[in-house]
């Protein structure tokens, strides 16, 4: 797919934290688009999507001024009292063109230097590993968080053709844990897996958020609906794991390994 980009000036770059990020002062997104276009992406039924009126996922703006108007805003919100920044919410810190413009890069550096209460990254590119160095002068401020929806590669395949292989993702989280990074694996939404899913993370992380498309769209599961998701698993024949009740096989098969207080539903695996 080819992405259009567009640098934009922003007046703003810290927003108010909201509704599922309610735990957060605020919410940061360094771009406008995804290019990892995942067809159940919530983001497609909001707002910025569906006024753009061109395809998902097609194109990218780039908030070029982003780390100087976050060190600004980062001094005034430090100045009022506790700063908790959720990064990214509505777009991928990492996605592609991170590569080329370090836009994200810059953000880090602007935080390590003036250091916020807490710190999440959310994202799932390989691409994260590449600030290691900022991430760990955080230290405890910060959790990386890698989604990790299934640990079959074919699946990604069908529901984020564009999104890093499943493969890539696990070598990242090794990488991360090594460095001391806080970190952990994030099973949203949760698609098809195997059983042996749990088992190969509990020799890498030691914490885990699930979380499926009915808790954590944002609607209830209604922006999922409107995107015609549910097809897509009759298509494979696995309408099982399209239910509100899907994502306790995959907790009872994470009990297993995991100890029942490192593995988070939904909302409290995102908190600070």
């Amino acid at each position: 797919m080819k992405i259009k980009v567009i640098y934009k000036n922003s007046k703003t770059i810290l927003n108010k934290g909201t509704g599922f990020l309610s735990g957060y002062t605020h919410s940061l997104n360094p771009y406008t688009g995804c290019s990892f276009a995942c067809s159940y992406c919530y983001v497609r039924q909001m707002p910025v999507s569906l006024f753009r009126k061109e395809e998902w996922g097609s194109w990218v703006d780039i908030k070029e001024n982003a780390a100087t108007v976050l060190e600004k805003e980062l001094t005034r919100s430090k100045n009022k009292g506790q700063v908790t920044i959720f990064m990214s919410s509505s777009t991928d810190p990492y996605q592609p063109i991170e590569y080329k413009v370090k836009l994200t890069r810059s953000l880090l550096e602007v935080m390590v230097h003036n250091q916020p209460d807490f710190l999440f990254v959310q994202t799932r590119s390989p691409l994260v590993k590449r600030d290691i160095d900022l991430l760990k002068e955080l230290k405890e401020k910060v959790r990386v968080s890698m989604t990790v929806e299934t640990d079959l590669d074919e699946i990604r395949k069908y529901f984020s053709p564009f999104a890093p292989p499943i493969g890539a993702r696990i070598k990242t989280l090794e990488e991360l844990v090594k460095a001391g990074i806080p970190t952990q694996a994030t099973i949203a939404p949760i698609l098809p897996s195997s059983e042996d899913f749990p088992s190969m993370l509990s020799g890498i992380v030691n914490r885990v958020c699930i979380d499926d498309f009915m808790m954590g769209d944002g609607s209830g599961g209604k922006r999922t609906t409107r995107l015609g998701i549910e097809q897509k698993y009759t298509q494979l024949n696995l309408e099982e794991w399209y239910s509100p009740e899907a994502y306790l096989l995959v907790y009872e098969r994470f009990k297993k390994y995991f100890l029942e207080d490192r593995i988070f539903i939904s909302k409290v695996g995102f908190e600070p």
